[in-house]
C-alpha cells in the first residue's frame, strides 16, 4: 500500500451502523442499534434534529390547528359571536409557543442521542459507494465514513408540478406555507390529499376564504364517501369552497396583487396566496444514491422489501422516503425494524393494523378496511354507524358533525375496519385498533361498559347496529 492510500484509509471513520437523517425513522433506527451495543453514527444536515416532521410539518401545523379551533370556538360563542381576528395578523402569532415546543423537542432528542452514545454528525451526506459516505460540514471540510449497515431515512420533499410557479412568497408548497408573514384574506389549495385537506380546513377555520381544487371528485379518496362527504360539509359550512373534478392548467403570480389559477374549463380562480400540495417525493437529490447502486422508482421513492432492505443488501430505508403510509408513527417503527433487520436482531412481525390520522377540521381517522374495500373481499359485510349528534357527549360538546363506522364480516363478528370523522377521531381510533389487534369480536363493545357521557360510546351504538343486523 502506498503512502497516499494509507493516509486516505486512516481518515475513514468506521461504524457498525450509519443512519442518514434524524427524523422519526432515522432517530429510532439509530437508538435501536445503539441499544443493541452497536457503534452508531447519525448524520443530519440541519442544525436541528427531527427533520421536516418536527420543524416544518407535524408540530407547526398541529400547533396552528389548535389555535384555529380556539378561534372557531370563540366565533361560535354566543357571548362574542362577532369575534374577528385583527387585520393583517402575523401568522407567527397563531403558532404560539412553537419555538418553545421545538426547542424542547430538539433538546429531548439530543439528550436521548447522547445518552445512548450515538455519534451525531452534522453535514451533507453523499454516497461514495455502497459502504462509504462522505459528509461535508458547514466549513466545507469533508470526512469519510464507512459501514456495512446503512439506513437511509432522509424523508421527503414536496413534489412541485411544472405548471405551478412556486416562489415561496405568493405560491407556496407544503414545506414553506407556514413561512407566510401574515394570514392571507384568500387562499387557493391545489390537491385533495391529507396535507391539502388539513391546511385547507385549518386556514378556513381561521377565517381565510379557501378554495380547494382537485382533479378527483372528492378529497381523501382512500376513505369512504360518507366520511369525505362529512368533511366537505364541515369545510363548506365554515365558508370554504370545494371544486372537484377540475384540472389545473397553470398557476402563477400576476405581478400585481393576485395569484391566478387557470382551470381546464376556462375558469380562473384569483386568490391572495396559493398552496400546492401535490404529494411528496423522496429527499435523495443530494445523496448520489447511484454511487451505491440505487435508483428511485417511477414514483420517486426508494423501493424496499418487507424487511425494509433496498436493492443493495447493505442498505436499508425507512420513513417517507419509501412512501405510504408516510406517517410519523409508522416511520418510527420502520426505522426500528430496519435497524434490527440490518443487524440480524430477531423481532416479531410488524402489525399491518396501523391507524391513519388526518388532522383536518374535523379530524378523520381509519384503521383496517374501509367499507368499499371490505365489500370487494366480503360482499355481504355488515356495517354499523353511530352519529355524534345522537351521542350525549356530542350534544354536550357541540361535536355534532361526526360519524363512527364499524365494518364487520358477513357473520357480524370479525371487525374488518373502523372509520371515524369528527373531533377526537385520532384518539378514538385506538379503541378499534386494540380490539382488532387482539382479534376481539364486535361484541366486546357491547359486553363492556363505557364512561357516560363520552364519544367512545359511539363504538357501543355502532356495534349494537351490527348485532341487530346479525340477528335478523
Amino acid at each position: 500500500m502506498n503512502k497516499s492510500t494509507a493516509t486516505e484509509q486512516s481518515c475513514i471513520n468506521h461504524y457498525d451502523m450509519i443512519v442518514i437523517g434524524s427524523g422519526p425513522a432515522g432517530q429510532k433506527a439509530a437508538i435501536q442499534a445503539a441499544k443493541m451495543g452497536r457503534n452508531v453514527g447519525l448524520i443530519e444536515r440541519s442544525r436541528e434534529l427531527g427533520g421536516s416532521c418536527v420543524h416544518r410539518g407535524t408540530i407547526p401545523s398541529k400547533t396552528l390547528r389548535e389555535n384555529a379551533l380556539r378561534v372557531r370556538a370563540m366565533r361560535q360563542s354566543a357571548e362574542i359571536a362577532n369575534f374577528e381576528l385583527p387585520e393583517d395578523i402575523e401568522l407567527a402569532t397563531l403558532i404560539s409557543r412553537l419555538a418553545d415546543v421545538l426547542d424542547a423537542h430538539d433538546e429531548y432528542m439530543r439528550r436521548q442521542v447522547a445518552r445512548n452514545n450515538v455519534d451525531l454528525i452534522h453535514g451533507r451526506a453523499k454516497f461514495e459507494s455502497a459502504t462509504q459516505i462522505s459528509v461535508t460540514d458547514v466549513r466545507g471540510q469533508v470526512q469519510l465514513y464507512e459501514s456495512e449497515h446503512i439506513v437511509i431515512a432522509t424523508g421527503s420533499e414536496p413534489r412541485t408540478p411544472d405548471h405551478v410557479a412556486i416562489d415561496h412568497e405568493h405560491l407556496f408548497d407544503s414545506d414553506s406555507i407556514l413561512s407566510m408573514l401574515y394570514l392571507p384574506h384568500s387562499l387557493a389549495v391545489l390537491g385533495g390529499g391529507v396535507i391539502a385537506s388539513e391546511y385547507a380546513s385549518i386556514f378556513q377555520a381561521l377565517g381565510v376564504k379557501v378554495t380547494m381544487i382537485d382533479r378527483y371528485p372528492r378529497p381523501l379518496g382512500f376513505l369512504d364517501d360518507d366520511l369525505t362527504d362529512t368533511f366537505i360539509a364541515g369545510f363548506e359550512d365554515m365558508g370554504g369552497t370545494w371544486l372537484g373534478n377540475r384540472q389545473v392548467i397553470k398557476a402563477y403570480w400576476d405581478g400585481a396583487n393576485s395569484v391566478i389559477t387557470e382551470l381546464e374549463d376556462g375558469t380562473q380562480i384569483k386568490s391572495e396566496k396559493l398552496l400546492c400540495a401535490a404529494g411528496r417525493i423522496s429527499n435523495v437529490k443530494d445523496l448520489f444514491i447511484h454511487n451505491a447502486g440505487l435508483e428511485v422508482n417511477e414514483r420517486g421513492l426508494i423501493s424496499v422489501d418487507t424487511d425494509l432492505k433496498t436493492a443493495v443488501p447493505t442498505i436499508y430505508a425507512a420513513g417517507d422516503i419509501i412512501g405510504p403510509p408516510s406517517l410519523a408513527s409508522a416511520s418510527m417503527e420502520q426505522g426500528r425494524r430496519a435497524s434490527c433487520n440490518a443487524l440480524n436482531i430477531p423481532l416479531g412481525n410488524m402489525s399491518t393494523i396501523i391507524p391513519t390520522g388526518i388532522y383536518s377540521i374535523p379530524e378523520l381517522s381509519s384503521i383496517g378496511l374501509s367499507e368499499a374495500q371490505a365489500k370487494v373481499k366480503h360482499p355481504n359485510c355488515l356495517v354499523g354507524k353511530a352519529r355524534f349528534d345522537e351521542i350525549a357527549r356530542g350534544q354536550i360538546s357541540g361535536i355534532q358533525n361526526g360519524l363512527l363506522k364499524i365494518v364487520c364480516d358477513q357473520k357480524g363478528k370479525k371487525i374488518l375496519g373502523v372509520m371515524i370523522v369528527g373531533e377526537g377521531a385520532t384518539e378514538l381510533i385506538h379503541i378499534g385498533q386494540m380490539a382488532m389487534i387482539n382479534h376481539s369480536d364486535i361484541d366486546i363493545f357491547v359486553d363492556n361498559i363505557f364512561n357516560f357521557p363520552t364519544l367512545a360510546e359511539a363504538y357501543r351504538v355502532a356495534a349494537l347496529s351490527i348485532i341487530g343486523q346479525r340477528l335478523c
